[in-house]
Parts: structure tokens; sequence; C-alpha cells
């Protein structure tokens, strides 16, 4: 009790800050009016706006300036958020039913995936519908997400230098990504209560998280079926199921961390730049919002989730009538690359002649078996610059036009000295080849298991491609007992060798002193 008492003082920068900020929110004006972001906010609502309204005059009425401000944030950004549910769809945009927890594995269930394909063409998941956190969410949920943020933040003894910022930004938000809304903060609270006892020093931050971490590691563990479960979990579902995929798991890992009052993000990066598919994490930041996590692949960027609107967004810059790849159309993230990574910014020359009205030009990575874009630059000429880019990776500069990346020049290398390598060619001899594997050895973040390579098969037939603006074909070879070979090839240029019927996820290649880099 004593510890609780002393605990529940409000730290006064705490207070002088969010006095500043509830002045700067309420601006001047009648007292019946909100700021400009709620109003906005409040005028998408709908019949949902009175339960919203209620919240704001709850706290207007307690007379605690630091919970208005905190409503007034969450309101004010609740445009966007929401839950998401997510189905398969075909190249005509047709539904194509499909449900992974049929499976009792992975790979059954990539088996039956394979055979859809082969009826409908490749598959897409993507929105098939979304309820909309302002049109739904109830004034009992808000309030409650709030009270308990603020009872944690004000009484646990590691949370006492956290400042308002970082505490509105990455403990007070009651989503993590677009899963069902649940409550999550009261069972939380509960299952850790007997934290503070297993701590030898009270204000270990990093000490109180990493045993929340082992807890739900426990918890809820990882299953790659659920990467062909793409729609989120919410708390509710992972009590029950206790296993998910990684944005799953750093959405609970989320929920024990903020619920007591450790700032938390989730960062992830959307493709790797080594290796195929994305991930994301938990990250544990200290009293002012930063911090990082190990990668254990390599990336060109990672992002950081954010519940606030972030204005210098693509997402929020771009016009209603521009189209922009789907992992930068968003508004809610922040660059947080150079946290982790020795960035550089990257200027290049647009040889390809420029789409009409085009503003953007992307930076991608191979990833999946195609180009992927990464982050954007506006274009200024005929000249685009790329901010804090990660090194050592292969670049491919590329236009957006009617849902595709389009190359606007030669796929470059980004050398760990952060100087640009165009890959167009070096005007040398062509090159033989002999080729024996089509991908590394790559660590998979997941499961913290190693991938295993893919080496080329003697009767199996495979297809060399370079870049030259697409992927050209270098033609066919089948292989015998000596590796496969190719004779007449030019040099200086990126390379590609598919098999014959496989998924497409070989890797990348360069030739360097007569070796195979992978990209």
């Amino acid at each position: 009790m004593i510890l609780r008492q002393l605990c529940s003082r409000i730290p006064a920068s705490h207070l002088r800050t969010a006095l500043l900020g509830s002045v700067l929110l309420l601006g001047t004006g009648c007292a019946a009016r909100w700021p400009a972001k709620v109003e906005l906010a409040l005028s998408k609502a709908g019949d949902n706006r009175p339960e919203l309204e209620r919240v704001l005059k709850h706290y207007r009425a307690e007379e605690d300036p630091q919970k208005l401000a905190s409503a007034q944030f969450l309101i004010a950004n609740m445009i966007g958020h929401g839950y998401t549910v997510a189905a398969f769809y075909d190249e005509d945009k047709n539904e194509v039913p499909f449900d992974a927890l049929e499976y009792g594995s992975y790979q059954e269930a990539q088996a039956a995936m394979d055979v859809l394909e082969k009826q409908h063409g490749e598959l897409h998941y993507a929105r098939k519908r979304f309820d909309h956190d302002l049109e739904t969410i109830t004034a009992e949920y808000l309030i409650e997400n709030i009270d308990l943020a603020f009872q944690a933040w004000r009484e646990k003894p590691w949370a006492r230098d956290l400042t308002f910022e970082a505490f509105r930004e990455h403990i007070l938000p009651y989503r993590g990504s677009n899963e069902p809304l649940n409550p999550w903060r009261a069972a939380c609270l509960e299952r850790y209560a007997d934290l503070p006892l297993k701590l030898d020093d009270l204000q270990d931050l990093r000490a109180a998280a990493q045993l929340l971490q082992k807890d739900v590691g426990v918890w809820v563990r990882f299953d790659e079926l659920y990467y062909l479960h793409p729609t989120d979990q919410g708390f509710e579902e992972m009590c029950e199921r206790r296993v998910g995929r990684c944005e799953d798991i750093t959405n609970m890992q989320m929920y024990a961390m903020r619920a007591n009052a450790i700032a938390a993000a989730s960062d992830y990066t959307p493709f790797w730049a080594d290796r195929d598919n994305n991930h994301a994490w938990q990250v544990i930041l200290d009293q002012h919002g930063h911090g990082k996590a190990r990668l254990l692949s390599r990336a060109a960027k990672v992002y950081r989730k954010t519940f606030a609107i972030q204005r210098d967004s693509l997402g929020y810059r771009k016009r209603d009538d521009e189209q922009v790849p789907h992992w930068l159309s968003g508004v809610n993230y922040i660059d947080v690359t150079s946290q982790y990574l020795d960035t550089v910014d990257v200027t290049i020359p647009l040889e390809t002649e420029k789409p009409e009205n085009a503003r953007f030009a992307y930076i991608c990575v191979f990833n999946g078996g195609e180009w992927q874009a990464i982050h954007w630059g506006e274009i200024d000429d005929d000249n685009v610059s790329f901010t804090e880019m990660g090194r050592h990776i292969a670049y491919l500069p590329a236009y957006f036009v009617d849902e595709e990346l389009l190359s606007a020049g030669p796929p470059f290398i980004l050398t760990e000295e952060g100087e640009i390598r165009p890959l167009a060619g070096d005007g040398g001899p062509p090159l033989t080849i002999d080729i024996t594997v089509m991908k590394p050895t790559t660590p998979d973040a997941d499961t913290r298991m190693d991938k295993p390579m893919i080496v080329v098969e003697p009767g199996k037939s495979y297809e060399l491609f370079v870049w030259d603006g697409d992927w050209n074909s270098l033609g066919q070879q089948i292989a015998g007992d000596e590796p496969v070979s190719f004779e007449q090839i030019p040099s200086g240029r990126l390379y590609w060798l598919v098999a014959e019927n496989s998924r497409r996820l070989e890797r990348i290649f360069t030739i360097e002193d007569g070796r195979q880099i992978f990209w």
C-alpha cells in the first residue's frame, strides 16, 4: 500500500506537459466545441458520435487535463483505425474461399492453396470487411482503456520517467493492428500483478519487460500456419488458441507491456532485403519513445506503427487520384531505420520516361519472386532521393502505374560504404557461369531456425534470367551430374536462376570474381 501511494503521485513534468498539451488542443472558441481534428473525427463517426462525445464530456467533468488531452488524442487519430477481415482473391478480384485453420499444418494448407492457384491463378489477400472504430467503439471501452492506462502509468515504479508524449503514443492506444477489439488491460494487469515482486530494482524497466516477453513467449507460440490466416487475431482469440503469426504475437506482447506501463511499439519491415517474407516484432522503448531490437535478416527499411496520423507519410500526402503501393499507403507509421542501421540517403537519376503526372518514385527490394516497393521519394526533375536506406542491398528504382511497378532505371547495389554500383552492364567480356545453388541458407526471424539452401538437382530444368528493364530469359538447361552451365552471359548485371514449376522463391545474384553473390 505504501508503494502504491508513493507511486500514485503525478510527476510535475508529466503535469506540466499535459497542461500545455491541453491548452494547445482546446485552443480558443466556445467551450462547447472541440479542437478541429477532434471535430473532424466526430463528423465521421455517424451514429456513434454520441458515444465519443460521452468520453470527452466525461473527462472534461473529471477535470483531469491529462486524461482529457488523451481522450482527444485517441479520437482525433482514430480515423482509419478498425477491424479488418481479410480474404483471398483472384486476379479478377473474385473471392476464393479458403480457411487455413481447417488444416493441420502449414504444409497441408499450402498444398491446398497450391491446388486453388492452379484453378484460379495466383491468389492475393485483401480487405473483405472493415469495421471503423469511429463507428463502432463504445464509450465504456474507451473510458476503461484510458483509466487503466493512467492507473498503470501513475503507479508502476518503472514508468515514472516516461514522458507524456511517449505515454500517449506507446501506452495509451487500445489496439495494435487491425484486430477485433477485446478488453485486455484488466486481464493483463491481473496476470502480472506480482511483477514488482520479481524485480531486484523496481525501476528497472528492461528487466520488467524481459519477464513479460518471456511469459508471452510461453503464453502464445508462433505457428507458420497463420501465414495463411491473414486476419489478425484479437486478444480473446489468442487466449483461446495460444498460437499465431508474428503480427499476433507482437500484439499480445504489446498488450502485456502497455497494460503495465512499459512503452512498447510494433516495428516491422514490409519486405526483407535478402530473403522472402516480412516480419514484425515488439521493441521496448526508453522514456522518450526510442528503441530497437536485433535484426535477424537484412532490412532495407524498418518502420514503427503509430496510433497517431503521420502527416508527412505518403498515404497522407498523396492525392485521392494517385495510386501508391499498398505497403506505403498507410498514415500510421514512422521510419525508424536509422535507429537500427547505419543508413545513407540515396539520390539517383530516373533513366526511363516518367509517367504523366507522376510525383513519386519508389525504391524496391526483391522479395517473394518480384520487386516490392520499400520506400518512396518525391521526383525532382529527372532525379529522386530516398532517405535513410539500408546498405549492402540490391535495389531497383520504379514508378507505380496501374497497380504495377515499372522500372525507372537499372538496379544497383548500395554498398557497405554507401556507394551506388549500377547493374546495367560493365562492358566486360561475356561470362560462362556454372551454378549449383539458387538460394543460400537464410535465417528465419519467426521460427529462429535456418531455412535450408536450394540447390540444383540433376534431371531438372532451369531457366536463367537477366534484368534489363524486366526479367529476360538467357535460356534453359537441364541439370546433369555437373553444375548447370550457361555461356555468353552479359557481365555486370543482375541474374536469377529459376527451376521449372517452382514457386519462384530463388534469390537474385551477381557474379563477382567468378562467384555468385546473392542479394
